[in-house]
């Protein structure tokens, strides 16, 4: 079996779900313990981070990897291997992009922890579960960890390892439920840490 969870109807997302996938993003991270601090004027939070996560998922289009819900109630955002989650002219742009969006300190910040988790990406091709979110409005229900199964249903038929970060503590016996192991800890400069998990091909 894939893993404990039950895999959901899934498609592959398209440029006219961009929208709705930015809004998933934005709500499902608000208060991620990394994410949500990331931008510290919380009345703006949702606004700034949009942003950058419509920066990402629009990127991400590039390849036929992230698969929504029928109505992107929820999004699974994968970079296949051999893929980057920018273009070279995007990762140019990112610091002036965010500094534009939160200011020059948040950006900064920002850029540091991008530093840290690509040097722990691991030198292994994998598949890479860069964002994966539920929108607020149908938490709850199944749908991120039966589409995280659906995605890994598609990666185990080409025999492919997969990769994530849990910036969330919590998430991390879920993804461990899913047939992840944790591999490594980012420690953040608030302190906060990330955990690195891994999933060898099945």
């Amino acid at each position: 079996m894939t893993s404990a969870y039950l895999p959901v109807p899934a498609r592959i997302a398209t440029p006219k779900d961009i929208d709705a996938i930015v809004e998933v993003m934005t709500t499902a991270f608000f208060h991620d313990p990394l994410w949500g601090p990331a931008f510290p004027d919380e009345p703006r939070r949702a606004l700034q981070a949009a942003t950058m996560w419509r920066l990402y998922v629009t990127s991400a289009q590039r390849y036929p990897w992230t698969l929504v819900t029928p109505g992107a109630e929820a999004a699974a955002v994968w970079i296949p291997p051999g893929g980057t989650e920018l273009t070279p002219h995007e990762e140019a742009g990112l610091e002036e992009l965010l500094t534009q969006a939160a200011g020059t300190e948040a950006a900064k910040a920002i850029l540091a922890i991008y530093d840290q988790l690509e040097a722990a990406h691991p030198a292994e091709p994998c598949f890479y579960l860069t964002l994966l979110g539920v929108h607020d409005d149908h938490r709850g229900n199944g749908l991120g960890m039966g589409l995280l199964a659906e995605s890994l249903t598609c990666i185990d038929t080409l025999g492919a390892p997969a990769y994530l970060e849990s910036s969330n503590p919590a998430n991390i016996a879920r993804y461990q439920r899913a047939g992840f192991t944790p591999r490594d800890e980012i420690t953040i400069a608030t302190g906060h840490v990330v955990t690195t998990m891994w999933r060898p091909a099945r």
